[in-house]
């Protein structure tokens, strides 16, 4: 026989062979918009950032949480013809901050290899100069 059990938010049933054996009789109830446990994804009904979305994968929490939240507010609410075309001071905040934190934000590997072309291309004119 089956038993029922509240904890939090959750409710947790358990259930035994037998009671597998017979069709369930659940109801499927709507979501309810008003759920603060609800997820709902990066822009919030009333069309704010929600901040705690897991598609942030957690910038908005980090050491460069602020000048994330900062850039990406300003890209959200932008109204340029060019939209962000007016957060650039913003996105280097954040870019130089991220530089500090090279463990935690790593380059992307096509920024990587762009650095070591011209890191090598530079080496290269110094070479020849010295030569």
């Amino acid at each position: 026989m089956a038993y029922c059990r509240q904890e939090g938010k959750d409710r947790i049933i358990f259930v035994t062979k037998e009671d597998h054996e017979t069709p369930s009789n659940a109801e499927l109830v709507a979501d309810d918009p008003n759920d603060p446990y609800e997820e709902h994804g990066l822009i919030l009904p009333n069309g704010d950032i929600n901040w705690n979305c897991p598609c942030l994968g957690g910038m908005a929490s980090g050491p460069c949480g602020e000048q994330f939240k900062a850039a990406f507010s300003c890209f959200h609410y932008s109204t340029e013809d060019v939209k962000g075309s007016d957060c650039v001071d913003q996105f280097q905040a954040m870019q130089k901050c991220m530089q500090k934190y090279p463990d935690l934000y790593p380059q992307e590997e096509e920024d990587r290899l762009e650095e070591t072309a011209v890191s090598e291309a530079a080496t290269s004119k110094e070479e020849e100069g010295s030569s």
